[in-house]
């Protein structure tokens, strides 16, 4: 795909204000949304399909602080990113880790992560979904796995799945390993995806290029269209 202008970038620095209340489309749970569109699920038809993956987070895992970091990184990309994604029409898709006991409760999750005790609440109040957006919540690596991700594409009558966020050697592999089995055409900006370490994610970028075909060049450099 040609080029496309630069993306302008973040310093992702921590925010003293009080965390917003973000508002978003839970993709299987608002049937009045549902029953005011056309599309199955209030799925806008689209080729090309933006999935954020496991950004919604408070790092309080093993690696945490190293995860961070590389949050911290990529996420004024995939905002920026997912802007111009909005612009072409391209709908994006939130699929998420669930965090402690499963209530199936998205706001829940973004608030707790979003709020100032958070650690890593800047990357959250950053890159939180909008109402515009889907969110899918997972129990495994992979988006698909015991997920309503493939309903959601198959309503969008998506054929492309640009993927971003954490970790690369992890999720994003195991989701697009998933993708490539059902022949999705993959693109995996290298600036969008981060690991704890940047050994996993030049290993999983060599491996995304040579097994699943992918197209790994930087979000700057993709021309986005929904068809």
């Amino acid at each position: 795909m040609p080029n496309v202008p630069s993306l302008q970038s973040g310093t992702g620095a921590p925010s003293s204000r009080p965390a917003p209340t973000p508002r978003w489309r839970h993709a299987i749970c608002d049937p009045s949304r549902m029953a005011s569109s056309k599309a199955p699920f209030g799925m806008p038809r689209a080729r090309t399909v933006l999935l954020i993956l496991d950004m919604i987070s408070d790092f309080d895992f093993p690696d945490g602080e190293a995860v961070l970091r590389a949050a911290r990184r990529i996420a004024p990309r995939i905002v920026a990113l997912k802007a111009r994604a909005a612009k072409a029409r391209i709908p994006t898709i939130y699929v998420n880790d669930n965090l402690g006991r499963w209530r199936s409760d998205v706001k829940a999750l973004v608030d707790r992560c979003a709020s100032d005790e958070a650690l890593g609440c800047d990357v959250v109040q950053q890159i939180a979904p909008g109402e515009e957006d889907f969110v899918l919540l997972k129990p495994k690596h992979s988006g698909f796995y015991a997920t309503p991700l493939a309903a959601l594409l198959e309503a969008a009558g998506a054929k492309r799945l640009i993927l971003t966020g954490l970790s690369t050697q992890q999720c994003v592999l195991f989701t697009a390993n998933d993708a490539y089995l059902r022949e999705f055409e993959l693109i995996i900006p290298r600036d969008c995806v981060g690991a704890q370490d940047s050994r996993h994610s030049r290993l999983a970028l060599q491996y995304f290029t040579s097994v699943l075909s992918a197209d790994v060049r930087p979000s700057t450099r993709l021309r986005l269209s929904r068809r």
